[in-house]
């Protein structure tokens, strides 16, 4: 298991005991943009409280670095398990510091699993897309000539390029 934290500076990835923390770098402006104290939640530790992702930036987060997250599998899955959490009002005043791409994925996902309240909060940013984008942009087809054999999802304008699978 490794613990992710998105920060504002490049760090190296440390270790304590048994655990590994990966730093994710994100610019200063999308940090401050992202980060607002009513979208983020409070963890208890042994030292104190600390200041964690809310429930609606943690699945933003998640589908925006989904590479980071086991793929587009692991993120689907994390979307699976937590989007019934989410705050609507939350999510579609966050989802606009966000790429339009990582929040239409997003909706996607939470559409696909059932979470429909969820899912269309973030409708209007898929009207506003122009174009279609892949689903997981780092998927290659094996064989050439099936580049262009990708199902369209016209509701989020997504290019369905590769199969998503959780664990029921």
């Amino acid at each position: 298991m490794i613990f992710q934290v998105i920060a504002p500076r490049q760090f190296p990835d440390i270790e304590l005991g048994r655990q590994r923390v990966a730093f994710l770098y994100q610019s200063k402006e999308a940090f401050a943009m992202t980060n607002r104290s009513e979208w983020l939640d409070q963890l208890k530790t042994d030292t104190g409280y600390a200041k964690v992702a809310g429930v609606e930036l943690a699945l933003l987060d998640i589908c925006r670095y989904f590479h980071e997250a086991a793929g587009i599998n692991g993120a689907a899955q994390a979307v699976h398990d937590l989007g019934k959490k989410a705050d609507t009002r939350i999510l579609a005043k966050a989802a606009g510091a966000y790429e339009n791409t990582a929040v239409r994925r997003l909706g996607y996902l939470l559409e696909r699993f059932g979470h429909f309240r969820q899912a269309s909060a973030l409708r209007p940013f898929a009207d506003k897309a122009k174009s279609f984008k892949p689903l997981d942009p780092s998927a290659k087809p094996l064989v050439p000539e099936l580049a262009c054999v990708n199902e369209r999802n016209s509701d989020w304008k997504l290019l369905l390029n590769v199969r998503v699978e959780i664990d029921a």
